[in-house]
C-alpha cells in the first residue's frame, strides 16, 4: 500500500511537472477540486514552453512501460486526437529512449551462455529501434542470415510490478465506490492486463506466438511473419529473421511506392477478422510500430507483422456471440442486439428487452444517419457503454483485449485510407463465417477433427459393447430380484393385515393374564389363577403361532 502511495505521488508530480493539467476539464469538476487542485496546477502554466503533445509524450516516457503502452494505443486514434498530439505519441511506437548497447550484449551472453562473437558473425551494439519493453539490434548469423536480436530492458519487471500494484489499488477503490464501479469490474480488467503484460516480458513465449501466427498464415497473400531462430531464443532474448518493408505509418513512402491504399486498409481489416474468427488467435498489439508493408506488388500490398508478445484468443461461444452482435449492428436489428446481451449474461436476465432495445436504438440510429464511412466503431462502443449504465451491463474482461485491438485496427485503417468503410468491409466476412458455422462444411470439419479420437476408440468398441450388454443383463437380474422382493413384501403385508385382529386379541389376553395373576399368591393357586393361565396360553398362541 505504501509503495502504491509513493507511485501515485510520483504520477501526480509528473502531471504537475509536465503541465498535463491542460488535459483535465477542471470546469466540469466539483468546486472544491476546481479551487484547490486546479489552483495549484495553474501555477507556472504560462511558462510551459513545449507543446502539449510533446509534454504528454515525455511524461508517459518518464512514467514507464505501462504508460508508454497507453500512449501507443492513443496514437492510433487520430479521429479522437489533434494531429500534433497524435504525431508526438506515434514516437512512442519505436523511438523510446534506448538503454546502452553493452548492457544488451551482457544480457544476450548471460541468457545464451556464449560470447556474442561466437553466437553471431556480426553484431551491432547500436540499437536499431527501442520500445517500451525491449529494444532490437541487428546481427548476422555465421550461416549468413540477416537477423534482429530482441532484448528485454533490464530491471523492468520491478517497475511493472509497482505499476500493477498501483492499478490494483485504484481498481479496488473504483469497485468499492459505487455500483457503477462494480459493474466496470476493474479488478478483473487489471488482472487480465497483468497476465498480458507479464507474458510480454517472456520472449520465449513471444517466439512461440510468432511461430503459431506464422503457421496460420503460411503461403498467405495477406500477411508475412518472420522466421524464428529457436536455438537463439530465451526468456530475455529472441532472434528472428530481419524483414524489409515500409513502416505502415510512413504514408508518404507508401504513396511514393504507388501502394493501393484502399486495398491495404481493407486487407488490414480482413487480416484482423481472419485471425479472430478463423484462427481464434489474433495479434493484440497492432500499433504502427509493429506493422510493415511489403510493396514488391504495390497493387496487392502485403503486411508484415512483428512483436507477437501480446496475443488474444476467443472461445467458440465468444466468437459466435460477437459475430451475431456485429451482424445485428450492421443490419440495424436492435432487438437482436438487446436479446443477445440478455442471452449472453452481459445484462441481468430480468432486463426488459424492449427498454434495452429502445436505448440501443437511441444511441446507434443517429450514427447511421451519417455516411457509413463516417461512422466510428469506437464512438458506437462509447455510446453503448454509456447507455449500459442504466441496465447494469458488466464489462467482459475476456473481450477487452479484442475491443482495444479493433479500435487500433479502425484507427490505422482510417489513417491509411480515410474513406475506409469498416462496416462494408467486415460484413461479407462475418456473413460468410456465420454460414460456415451451420453449413455442411462445418459438419465435415467437426468430423475430421473428431476422426482421430474415434479411430483410437474403435478397437475398444467390442469390449465396450460386451460390457454394456453384461451390465444390462445384470441390471435385468437385479430388477427381477427387486420385483420378487417387492411381491414377497406385498404378501407379507397382506398376511399381516389379515392376522392383525388375532394378534391384537393375543396381546390383550396376555395383558389380562398379567393383571389377574398375583405373583405373591402363586403358592396358593385358586380358580382365578387357572383362568389367568388359560388366557396367557391362548394369547401366546394367537400372537406367535397363529399365521
Amino acid at each position: 500500500m505504501l509503495t502504491s502511495a509513493f507511485r501515485l505521488l510520483r504520477i501526480l508530480l509528473t502531471v504537475v511537472r509536465f503541465r498535463l493539467d491542460v488535459f483535465i476539464p477542471f470546469a466540469l469538476l466539483p468546486w472544491y477540486i476546481r479551487y484547490t487542485l486546479g489552483a495549484v496546477c495553474s501555477i507556472g502554466r504560462k511558462r510551459a514552453r513545449k507543446k502539449r503533445g510533446e509534454r504528454l509524450r515525455l511524461a508517459l516516457e518518464s512514467l514507464g512501460p505501462i504508460f508508454v503502452k497507453f500512449g501507443q494505443i492513443l496514437s492510433t486514434r487520430r479521429d479522437l486526437l489533434d494531429d500534433e498530439i497524435a504525431d508526438e505519441l506515434a514516437k512512442l511506437q519505436d523511438k523510446v529512449p534506448a538503454f546502452p548497447g553493452h548492457i544488451a550484449q551482457a544480457i544476450i551472453e548471460r541468457d545464451l551462455k556464449a560470447p556474442v562473437d561466437q553466437l553471431f558473425a556480426e553484431f551491432d551494439v547500436t540499437p536499431l529501434a527501442s520500445a517500451s519493453i525491449a529494444q532490437v539490434h541487428t546481427a548476422k548469423l555465421h550461416s549468413g542470415e540477416e537477423v534482429v536480436v530482441k532484448v528485454i530492458r533490464p530491471k523492468i519487471e520491478k517497475t511493472i510490478s509497482k505499476d500493477i500494484g498501483l492499478l490494483y489499488t485504484l481498481a479496488h477503490l473504483v469497485a468499492n465506490m459505487s455500483d457503477d464501479g462494480k459493474r466496470l469490474r476493474p479488478v478483473e480488467v487489471v488482472t487480465d492486463y497483468e497476465y498480458t503484460i507479464l507474458d510480454e516480458l517472456d520472449l520465449a513465449k513471444e517466439a512461440a506466438n510468432t511461430g503459431l501466427l506464422q503457421r496460420n498464415f503460411t503461403n498467405s497473400e495477406l500477411l508475412y511473419v518472420p522466421q524464428v531462430y529457436w536455438d537463439y531464443c530465451h526468456r530475455n532474448v529472441m532472434v528472428v529473421e530481419r524483414i524489409s518493408g515500409i513502416p505502415v505509418a510512413d504514408i508518404a513512402a507508401l504513396n511514393k511506392a504507388n501502394v493501393d491504399m484502399k486495398c491495404l486498409a481493407e486487407r488490414g481489416v480482413e487480416i484482423f477478422f481472419t485471425q479472430v474468427f478463423s484462427h481464434s488467435f489474433f495479434h493484440a498489439d497492432m500499433h504502427p510500430g509493429n506493422i510493415f508493408v511489403d510493396v514488391s506488388n504495390p497493387q496487392k500490398p502485403k503486411y508484415i507483422a512483428i512483436d507477437c508478445a501480446i496475443m488474444g484468443s476467443l472461445d467458440d461461444a465468444d466468437k459466435n456471440y460477437l459475430a451475431r452482435n456485429l451482424l445485428a449492428f450492421f443490419q440495424r436489428d436492435y432487438r437482436m442486439v438487446a436479446e443477445l446481451h440478455v442471452e449472453s449474461g452481459w445484462v441481468p436476465k430480468g432486463t426488459p428487452v424492449h427498454a434495452f432495445e429502445s436505448a440501443i436504438r437511441s444511441v446507434c440510429e443517429p450514427m447511421f444517419a451519417k455516411p457509413l464511412k463516417d461512422i466510428s466503431f469506437g464512438q458506437v462502443l462509447i455510446g453503448l457503454f454509456q447507455t449500459a449504465r442504466r441496465f447494469n451491463m458488466e464489462v467482459q474482461p475476456q473481450l477487452v483485449l479484442l475491443e482495444k485491438t479493433l479500435l487500433n485496427i479502425e484507427g490505422l485503417g482510417r489513417q491509411l485510407y480515410p474513406d475506409l468503410d469498416l462496416w462494408v468491409t467486415a460484413k461479407p466476412f462475418l456473413e460468410r463465417w456465420m454460414r460456415e458455422q451451420i453449413g455442411p462444411k462445418r459438419v465435415m470439419e467437426e468430423l475430421r477433427k473428431q476422426a482421430p479420437q474415434w479411430a483410437g476408440q474403435l478397437p475398444q468398441i467390442p469390449n465396450l459393447v460386451f460390457t454394456a450388454l453384461s451390465q444390462m443383463s445384470h441390471q435385468e437380474e437385479r430388477m427381477q430380484a427387486q420385483t420378487d422382493a417387492i411381491a414377497q413384501l406385498g404378501k407379507e403385508l397382506k398376511s399381516s393385515r389379515q392376522s392383525l385382529p388375532f394378534r391384537l386379541l393375543g396381546a390383550l389376553s396376555i395383558g389380562a393374564a398379567w393383571f389377574i395373576t398375583d405373583p405373591v399368591s402363586l403358592k396358593h393357586l385358586e380358580i382365578a389363577d387357572f383362568t389367568s393361565l388359560g388366557l396367557f396360553l391362548v394369547g401366546l398362541y394367537l400372537l406367535v403361532l397363529k399365521p
